[in-house]
């Protein structure tokens, strides 16, 4: 499928949109930062009135602080094991799960014999360094805070925790494991649901995704407005799914792009 470059997008296309779901990690970062202007374009799409949903495979502790101090209305962690939002109304952080508490406990157990395996199996990799406050994932860093390994060993990282029984996901940085069924897209799914009554297949016109890497290949596959920032072109051949839409600039600049020229559109 043909990228077609964003700045093509339609006023109308433009007009509709009533929520923006970003990822994180290249997407809104840039060289491992968060860049001022791709924060205050999240604020920015907010002001004028979209629902912003981060949808990441951060941890739950990176959501936590997300979901309170970021200009957005909740966020999709752990590569879709919860959702979490601020409730102003109040004043407590509150939290969707995907699984129910005793699943919660069992899905955990099983982790560290996972880890250890592919430490062994996988020389040059590591824990990421944010595992620490994760719930439901084991990722593996092979590009974040180690040098980075050639994508065979990225797919026997993968290919270890499917053999586990694991889903496995690949991002920019890690390989994400988990013992479970969700994904980014059925947990974004869920939430439009239940938090506003929204059925996605009736709404995918009015919603647009922004991502980067191979993981988000299920949200390129489900909207129709998903854009790629220009980086998404170094993982093209590994992505089942591409976006519809492309920027020009990379990472948190190629977010600055996405938001100005659909802001831009909104207010024509």
């Amino acid at each position: 499928m043909q990228l077609r470059p964003f700045e093509h997008f339609s006023r109308v296309a433009a007009q509709s949109v009533h929520t923006v779901f970003t990822d994180i990690d290249d997407t809104l970062s840039l060289q491992g930062r968060l860049p001022a202007a791709a924060y205050g374009a999240l604020e920015r799409l907010q002001e004028a009135g979209m629902r912003v949903i981060p949808v990441t495979g951060r941890p739950a502790g990176w959501c936590d602080h997300i979901a309170r101090f970021w200009p957005v209305d909740g966020v999709i962690g752990e590569n879709g094991a919860f959702y979490m939002w601020h409730d102003a109304q109040a004043h407590v952080l509150r939290s969707r799960h995907w699984l129910a508490p005793d699943q919660q406990v069992l899905a955990r157990q099983s982790l560290a014999e996972v880890q250890a395996r592919i430490l062994v199996e996988v020389p040059g990799c590591a824990v990421a360094s944010d595992q620490f406050c994760r719930l439901y994932d084991l990722a593996i860093d092979f590009c974040e805070d180690v040098p980075a390994l050639p994508a065979t060993a990225v797919d026997r990282i993968a290919a270890l925790m499917q053999e586990a029984g694991m889903t496995a996901k690949v991002s920019s940085i890690h390989v994400n494991g988990w013992f479970g069924d969700w994904d980014k897209l059925a947990m974004a799914r869920l939430m439009l649901a239940e938090r506003y009554g929204l059925n996605f297949d009736q709404e995918t016109d009015r919603l647009v995704f922004v991502g980067d890497s191979p993981n988000d290949a299920p949200m390129f596959e489900a909207f129709p407005n998903a854009v790629g920032v220009a980086n998404v072109r170094d993982c093209l051949a590994r992505l089942t799914h591409r976006p519809a839409w492309i920027t020009q600039a990379p990472g948190g600049l190629g977010f600055v792009e996405f938001a100005d020229h659909l802001l831009a559109l909104r207010n024509a």
